[in-house]
Order: structure tokens, then sequence, then C-alpha cells
């Protein structure tokens, strides 16, 4: 069974003309592209999805595909080319999508956030026990992501009343069903699940963790006092972000930016704009990787602004390295080391004050900071045609992320990640002998954490040296290790 369904346009079939455009330039051989969308169907839970050369042909006729096909056909050319190629842009039809579901202006009000992150997430859960994780989202980018966030800063009109509740009155002359042993059992069970991300990857917990988020926008909907209302806002915000965080860890991107959007809706309710400027950093991340660095500054000066008073030290050292990040894949090398340079002295500043920090910002240590200012430079690289001089100032802060995520059990995904950078590096650097250790230690990580950004890192690296050095021994072994089916995407559970 193919599942990609049968020919919806009738007869007279016309060959489609932008798939055949984006194919031909991807370099991909019709049993590669079969392949790889096997692949990310498994990895979604669409196992009914067995598609073949013969298919990918008829879709190159004309034949228009099911969901999830277009979007997993989207999803695969926007990472080959590193832009959004939505699925209109491939000629393709998407299945219609509601106004909540597609996309991501959404009305900033605490019960219509309550609604919305409910019913996604119920949506979710429900996808997932029927063995099938995608749906019909799009990705959203350019001034329509941008613009709607802008509106984050903006004061809710009518404020005052406890959010979510709607009966503060009714809330403060009832006991909560919460109590406040509790409460913290629900912050403390968040901060554990974000350790199991960066211990395992995001395919291992993400379930748990919507289920969790369901959980407490349960609790939402009932008459609570204001302060538990803030705190349980803040929870929902942490876990709609760690979702997000997992979503996109996995490859799942268009959810991983509607949990994103819904995080920073909740984080607004809670009152908590260093929680926020957190959130828009993740979206920005996400925005790097899509190859949109314009839109990833955006949001990164829109997190800055938001919590220019508020945000201790070491998140600010965050949002000056994410900043760097983004210039670096604009190609602007004096505002990417300026950003790099504030990153390091704001990181020196961090705990000083004797403040202390949400859990959410512990992970960006010493090793994390060289980790984003080493990608920076060496993004700076790639993007000024594999420049030496910016690879050479990469490598020496890339080894002084590995060595430190060396000795860190908890963040195996970034020991992986860093262990990928620094084999790009060699390549860039032309000194393939030297990227194939990195690159072997990373596919042994890679074995054991459930990450298809990690796979996908690795595996396109790999490709990268094999075709460019492909007599070197030590490339054409790890060619070999690395084989045509690992890594094998892990399920997005």
């Amino acid at each position: 069974m193919s599942g990609s369904g049968a020919d919806e346009s009738g007869t007279g079939k016309r060959p489609n003309e932008p798939l055949g455009s984006w194919f031909a330039r991807s370099g991909l051989s019709k049993g590669e592209l079969a392949r790889q969308v096997n692949r990310r169907a498994r990895q979604m839970g669409a196992h009914h999805i067995s598609t073949d050369t013969s298919r990918v042909r008829r879709w190159l006729d004309g034949e228009q595909p099911r969901e999830p096909i277009p979007r997993i056909l989207s999803e695969l050319f926007s990472e080959r080319f590193g832009s959004v190629v939505a699925v209109e842009d491939l000629g393709l039809r998407s299945a219609h999508q509601s106004p909540s579901d597609a996309g991501v202006d959404l009305p900033w009000a605490g019960p219509q956030t309550v609604a919305m992150l409910s019913d996604f997430s119920r949506s979710d859960l429900m996808l997932a026990r029927r063995g099938f994780l995608g749906s019909s989202l799009a990705l959203a980018a350019g001034p329509a992501l941008v613009e709607p966030m802008q509106r984050w800063l903006v004061p809710t009109p009518g404020g005052g009343e406890a959010p979510g509740s709607g009966r503060a009155a009714s809330a403060a002359r009832r006991a909560p069903r919460l109590s406040g042993p509790e409460l913290e059992l629900l912050e403390s069970t968040t901060a554990m699940f974000r350790l199991w991300d960066a211990q395992c990857g995001g395919g291992l917990r993400r379930k748990a963790v919507v289920g969790q988020l369901h959980e407490v926008t349960d609790l939402l909907q009932e008459p609570l006092p204001a302060a538990v209302s803030h705190r349980l806002f803040t929870c929902a915000a942490e876990l709609a972000e760690l979702a997000g965080w997992m979503s996109y860890d996995v490859g799942l991107q268009p959810n991983a930016q509607k949990y994103f959007v819904l995080a920073l809706h909740a984080a607004k309710e809670a009152g908590d704009r260093p929680l926020g400027s957190y959130i828009l950093s993740s979206m920005s991340r996400q925005m790097i990787h899509l190859g949109r660095p314009d839109d990833a500054l955006e949001l990164i000066h829109l997190a800055q602004y938001g919590s220019r008073d508020c945000a201790t030290a070491r998140t600010q050292a965050m949002l000056y390295a994410m900043e760097a990040r983004a210039y670096a894949g604009m190609g602007k090398p004096s505002k990417c080391k300026r950003a790099v340079r504030m990153a390091e002295d704001s990181f020196a500043d961090a705990g000083l004050d004797g403040e202390p920090e949400p859990d959410w910002i512990r992970f960006f240590s010493e090793a994390e900071l060289h980790a984003e200012n080493a990608h920076s430079y060496r993004d700076l690289a790639f993007v000024a045609g594999r420049s030496p001089t910016y690879a050479s100032l990469a490598e020496p802060v890339m080894e002084r992320a590995v060595a430190l995520f060396r000795e860190d059990e908890d963040h195996q995904r970034s020991y992986a990640l860093n262990l990928i950078g620094m084999a790009s590096v060699h390549l860039l650097k032309r000194e393939p002998e030297r990227m194939a250790r990195p690159a072997a230690q990373a596919l042994e990580i890679a074995r054991k954490v459930r990450s298809e950004r990690v796979n996908t890192r690795l595996r396109k690296t790999v490709d990268i040296a094999v075709r460019d050095f492909p007599d070197v021994p030590e490339v054409a072994q790890l060619g070999e290790l690395l084989g045509p089916r690992f890594p094998e995407p892990a399920e997005a559970v």
C-alpha cells in the first residue's frame, strides 16, 4: 500500500513543473526521495506510508498525493535547501486547515490560550495513540510569523482579573483543588522532563510532556486564585516550549512552531517576560535551522527588547549568542563578532548578583556559550564561501566546547552536535582525516540518543566528506560505518 492516494486530478494530468524544478535542483534520485519520504513517515508514526520510485514519478507527472505526503515533501525540501519550501511552492495541495490550526496569529487572551493549548495537545495525543503523529500544519515565516509575535509586548486590555479563570472573586472564596505541594511537584516534573531531553534527545519523552501539558490546561480551566493561576501558566508555558523543542529535535517542524507560539501566549498570561524571551530564542533557533536568519534576528531583537530590564545576565548572554548566530547566517561578520563579545561579557557577569535563576536557563553553561560562538564563526565561514579564516576562528572555540561537553553526562545530545560541528570545521579547512574522528564519535552517541537533528546533521556532514574526499580512507570508512540505513530516525513518542 502506497499511502499516497490515487490520482485526484482526473484525466489529462499535466506534469507538476514546480515539484519537478525543486526535485531537479535537489540532486536526489527518485529512489532516494522515496526512501527519505518513507523514513520521515516512520518517524511521524505513519507506518502505512511505503512509497517507491514509480510513485515519485507519478507525483512528478501530476498526481496529487494525500497528506501527510505533501507536508513531508515540504519539510524534506526545506531542510535540503535551507529555507522554507511551502506545500504550495511544490505545486501540491495541502489539507484544509482551520484558522486555529493553520496560523500563528492567535488571540492574546487567557481563556483562548488555555483552550488552544488544550485542543492542540489533545489532538497531538490522539494522533499518537493512533500511531500517526503528523498534522497538516504549515510553517509560518517572514512577516506572517514576526508581526503576530510582536504583540507579545502589547498590554492586554482589561487586565487585573486572574488570567484563565474568568471568576476570580468566586475562586478567592473556595479552596483550590491543587495544593501547594502538588503545584511544586508539577514544576519539578517539568525540570525533570527538561533533563531527560538533554540526556536522551527529544524522541524519548515527547508524548509524556504533551500529556503533562494537557493535564495542566485542564487545571487552568478551573476557578483559581491569581497567584496559583500565574504559576500554572508559567508551568504551561515551560511545558509547551519543551514540547516544541522536542518536536523540533525529532523533525516535526510545524508542530514545534505551534507549540512555541502557544508557549509565548502562556508566558504572557503568566507575566513572565524572561521566560517569553527564552521561548522567542527557541523560535529563533528553529528559524536559523530552516535557513531564515532574518526572521531569527527579528525574533531575538524582540526577545532582547522585551526582557531588557528583567532578564538575568545568563539569559542576556544566551540572547546575544543567538543574535550572533543570526548575523552569521546573514553574512555580517562585524555585527556577529560584536554579539559574540557581548555574549562573553554578559556570561562573565552570570551569578554575580546572587539572584536565583530559573531552571530553563541553566542549560546555558560555559560549554553552551562556546558552542554557540563556535557555530557562529563556522556559519560565517560557510557564508563567506568556506573561508579558512573564519574556520580557524571557530576551531579553538569548538574544541573547548567539545572538551567541556565530554565531561557532562547530562548533555549527550549537545556533545554529539558539537562533535559534528568540529567535524564540519575540519571539512571547511579541508582536513578530511581530522574530521573523521569526531564524526565517528558523534556516530556512537547518535546510536544512543533519539534526536533526528543529530542524525540529519551527521548524515549531511558525512555526505559532504564522502563527496569531496572519496579517496581518503578515513572518510570512506566513515561512510561505510554510517551506511545507507543509518541513522534510523527515532520515533517521536
